[in-house]
């Protein structure tokens, strides 16, 4: 891509936004054109191909059923998978973070298959969904603050030797393995189980895919007042006294 340019790209927004996760793209968006990025933003229904000239893909959360359904047009479509091999970036929730691993359980109680771009197996939990705020530290490599979102999920990813761990839980369940761990990663990526929507909660992801994808180590400081405003409450409503 060009120094000016970014390819954003919403992966079946009409399957996969729940808990406003579409605000992820709106926070990319809106942090790239403050960087004086010329953003073009394409949506992309279940039922349209996936193109593979972009730069940042951007997958969120979907119940059962609608999860099954986009892992099979996605496994179909092959789009996402050559992208990601052309060195695009992927950022993925929840329902979607299942996907980018090798399997997850699926509404009909059967094993689907994902697209194995992240060395997890998703598998679904026997106790009491995991709900509720989540704080984490961020994994040093990536050079980020501590991660704040919201987990409601029931599922169980165990990560492979082919993945590092977004983050190590202080509060709340992340994988719901039970080893601290929150999310996955890999090179260009990324996965969580994390909604609020996290770019909102967490700008600093956005930026370090806008880095990716400009491949620069730093990016013009834009004005943070709101998102640390938002940051800062979740973090001290999380973490008071019950």
């Amino acid at each position: 891509m060009s120094d000016t340019s970014l390819r954003l790209v919403w992966v079946y927004p009409d399957l996969l936004s729940t808990y406003g996760d579409q605000g992820n793209a709106l926070v990319v968006e809106r942090r790239a054109r403050q960087r004086g990025l010329d953003v073009q933003r394409l949506d992309v229904r279940s039922d349209q191909p996936i193109p593979t000239s972009g730069d940042i893909y951007l997958i969120g959360g979907g119940e059962d059923r609608p999860q099954r359904l986009a892992a099979e047009r996605l496994l179909r479509d092959g789009g996402l998978t050559r992208a990601v091999d052309n060195g695009a970036i992927v950022f993925a929730v929840c329902a979607g973070y299942q996907i980018m691993g090798h399997e997850f359980v699926n509404d009909l109680g059967e094993r689907s298959a994902g697209l194995g771009l992240l060395d997890v197996v998703s598998s679904r939990g026997q106790a009491e969904r995991c709900v509720g705020d989540v704080l984490g530290d961020s994994d040093e490599a990536l050079g980020l603050p501590p991660l704040t979102g919201f987990e409601n999920h029931q599922g169980i990813t165990h990560l492979g030797p082919g993945v590092r761990p977004l983050a190590r839980v202080r509060l709340g369940h992340g994988n719901g393995t039970g080893d601290g761990t929150e999310g996955a990663w890999r090179d260009t990526v990324f996965g969580t189980y994390l909604h609020g929507p996290v770019l909102a909660r967490n700008p600093q992801i956005a930026d370090m895919l806008i880095k990716l994808s400009l491949d620069v180590n730093a990016l013009t400081p834009v004005d943070d007042t709101w998102y640390e405003a938002l940051r800062q409450e979740r973090i001290a409503a999380a973490t008071q006294p019950a």
